[in-house]
């Protein structure tokens, strides 16, 4: 499949039909998150894989997602990102090559200035980025897909074990599932694009 074709053909999926999807399958799917691209190359995603019925009826005691939908989808990934893959870095070593940054590091300093403070945006940001990557990759492979934003971030903490300083935007969940799901109104590009200036 293209991308094209898969950026036309991905739904939003909130029903499965019952049908697990294997953990080849699921690393097909966070392999397409690794190979996306990330501010200073830091890499600061993490994904929490959830395929224990034990773990999801946990989550579902303790209302980790305020949907209920959510605990019955055959594939639950918590997708966060360390705050602190950013620090130290100033552009990376191929930018300095290409010269898209400076090779004198105050320079440099002087540059990434701007996104001093920002780490939970830049989180934010690239693991969104991996996240499109992901969905891409999963409706290619025949998936469905949904992102979850309604969530209890601390329980999935404590559940999980996810550390205090790693940031979750979302979740998403993703199986198989049956029939024809309509494409949703999009606005026109007209409606879209803006001219600077």
């Amino acid at each position: 499949m293209e991308v094209k074709r898969a950026i036309e053909t991905r739904r939003s999926v909130r029903r499965y039909v019952k049908k697990a999807v294997s953990e080849e399958v699921i690393s097909e799917i966070v392999d397409a998150a690794r190979l996306a691209p990330s501010g200073c190359n830091a890499q600061p995603c993490r994904f929490y894989i959830i395929n224990s019925e034990k773990i999801v009826e946990k989550l579902r005691e303790r209302k980790a997602f305020r949907q209920d939908f959510v605990y019955s989808a055959p594939a639950i990934i918590v997708c966060c990102g360390d705050s602190h893959a950013y620090s130290g870095k100033l552009g990376g070593e191929y930018q300095v090559k290409e010269g898209s940054v400076p090779k004198d590091e105050k320079k440099r300093k002087e540059l990434f200035s701007v996104l001093e403070g920002k780490e939970v945006l830049r989180v934010v940001r690239d693991v969104s980025i991996a996240s499109a990557f992901m969905v891409l990759r999963a409706t290619e492979l025949g998936l469905g897909t949904s992102f979850i934003g309604l969530i209890d971030e601390l329980v999935l903490r404590e559940v999980l074990g996810i550390p205090d300083d790693f940031v979750i935007p979302f979740v998403l969940i993703a199986g198989y599932y049956e029939g024809d799901i309509p494409a949703r109104p999009r606005k026109t590009l007209e409606e879209i694009i803006k001219q600077g200036g």
